[in-house]
């Protein structure tokens, strides 16, 4: 049986949400909190599993209340948002960056047209997360190098690469910026993204992103120009590949590995336009995602780069990535912003 916390201002919400979860055979709510200052004290009393929180609350909000508890207490946290409502998307950011291990949307009440597909993914989601193993981390900023494998020359490296592709999903936006925030301001190749993250929430991405660092960043638009130096992230429920120097929408492909947008589909489209000149860099998350399109780009000699064990979350798509020697380096991010900076120095814009 899986405990929960859950932590919601909203009586309503409380009970509503109380009932989807209590209504698993593998969830139980053990307790509710009516802001952050209870929860904090509800941990040490309840131990639970996973806690399920909300943002905008009196006394103590989620992102402060999340910060507090991993502190103390090394457990999966989930926020909670409105997505409506204005500035509960950056906060619910902060509260990841914080250490939350994802961010989901309230679910809507049965009145909703789409509400049973809706109810048992916020279900399906608790349990996933549920599971990730939540441990007390130094920033990236401090940590050194843990593990790297024998590593390509940069001499060797014959060509200028032309297009960064980044994925990453449980963890991934944190991730994101602490490389985006170490690369060098004029980096000369432009950056494509595939997070994987819950509907509504790209849009909050882009702009904490845009917030917080010094690149230019947006939702990547189909057949819009590629230009070096700035961020396109993937847009929600839609692949998204590369082609002829643009970004290639596409609506109507079926999911890979059971999501769309997947990783796989972007970086499969990088290692055909790109070959050698393309850069792939696999981050934190569940799954395989994305795994064996690295090792293609690899194959077609471009610089691979895996996320290390020390530092991911979730070491499931780097992890499977270096199983299957996709990776030419495993890094933490700090140390990949440090290598991407050295690698695309020869690059032209």
């Amino acid at each position: 049986m899986i405990r929960v916390l859950l932590v919601d201002d909203s009586a309503t919400t409380a009970a509503f949400i109380s009932a989807l979860l209590d209504a698993d055979d593998e969830l139980s709510v053990v307790g509710r909190a009516q802001d952050g200052e209870q929860a904090i004290r509800l941990m040490t009393l309840l131990q639970p599993d996973i806690v399920v929180m909300d943002i905008n609350m009196p006394k103590m909000n989620g992102y402060e209340a999340t910060r507090r508890i991993l502190g103390i207490h090394p457990v999966p946290i989930i926020i909670c948002s409105n997505i409506w409502q204005p500035g509960e998307m950056a906060r619910s950011f902060e509260a990841i960056e914080a250490g939350a291990v994802t961010a989901i949307p309230k679910p809507p009440g049965p009145g909703h047209p789409d509400f049973k597909r809706l109810a048992s993914l916020f279900v399906q989601t608790v349990k996933a997360m549920a599971e990730i193993r939540v441990v007390c981390r130094k920033p990236w900023q401090q940590m050194k190098k843990i593990y790297q494998q024998t590593p390509i020359s940069l001499m060797e490296m014959q060509v200028a690469p032309q297009l960064l592709a980044m994925g990453a999903s449980t963890g991934g936006p944190p991730a994101i910026k602490a490389i985006l925030e170490g690369l060098n301001k004029k980096i000369p190749l432009p950056i494509v993204i595939v997070q994987h993250i819950a509907t509504g929430f790209v849009e909050g991405m882009a702009s904490w992103l845009g917030k917080t660092i010094s690149l230019p960043v947006k939702i990547a638009e189909h057949e819009e120009r590629l230009q070096a130096g700035h961020v396109y992230l993937a847009p929600a429920a839609v692949q998204m590949g590369v082609a002829k120097g643009r970004i290639v929408i596409d609506k109507t492909a079926y999911p890979e590995n059971g999501l769309r947008p997947a990783i796989s589909f972007l970086f499969r489209s990088v290692a055909e336009e790109y070959g050698m000149y393309g850069i792939g860099v696999l981050l934190t998350g569940m799954g395989k995602d994305g795994a064996a399109e690295l090792l293609a780009l690899r194959k077609k000699g471009a610089l691979t780069i895996a996320q290390d064990e020390a530092s991911a979350v979730v070491n499931g798509m780097p992890g499977e990535a270096v199983k299957l020697e996709a990776a030419s380096y495993v890094l933490p991010p700090v140390e990949i912003s440090r290598l991407l900076n050295k690698v695309t120095q020869r690059a032209t814009p």
